[in-house]
């Protein structure tokens, strides 16, 4: 009985153990991985990768859950602007390349701020929107590497595959 019950709590925390470590290497729609000298981060997100969906962003939502956030894609890689038109919570906007590398952070976007906010001169692919204060909070620096199924595999820096 006693090795029986051993096995059956060894099997839960092998299954336990590699559920957590396989839902973290598993690449998702759903999520938008960051890793870099301080660590890794998953964050849940929403996707906008249309016009429209990149207009309405995050304006009048009144808060946002700790790990979640909003992955603005493009098609082409272009320099790119935001601004905090409507948008009511402060936010950190990393701006992020081809490769899926963090280039500039912005960090605590002020709230219904109509000034640009620019991820600088270089052409951009992506921004990751999270609540103000998360990427100091969490280490996030330039040169952290994002991970997504709809950023270029083939010139990733941390692709889907790894």
């Amino acid at each position: 009985m006693r090795s029986s019950l051993s096995k059956t709590f060894l099997l839960a925390a092998l299954f336990s153990a590699s559920t957590t470590v396989g839902a973290f290497a598993m690449c998702s729609d759903a999520h938008a991985d960051l890793r870099g000298d301080w660590g890794k981060v998953r964050f849940s997100v929403e996707i906008a990768d249309d016009v429209a969906e990149r207009a309405q962003g995050l304006m009048f939502r009144e808060s946002m859950p700790r790990m979640a956030g909003m992955l603005f894609l493009y098609q082409d890689p272009e320099p790119l602007s935001f601004w905090m038109r409507n948008t009511l919570i402060p936010l950190d906007l990393l701006f992020i390349d081809e490769t899926g590398t963090v280039v500039t952070i912005h960090e605590n976007a002020i709230p219904l701020d109509e000034t640009p906010i620019s991820g600088g001169d270089d052409p951009l692919l992506a921004v990751l929107e999270i609540n103000g204060g998360m990427s100091r909070q969490l280490g996030i620096k330039v040169g952290s590497e994002l991970r997504h199924p709809d950023l270029p595999q083939d010139m990733a820096a941390w692709a889907c595959s790894e």
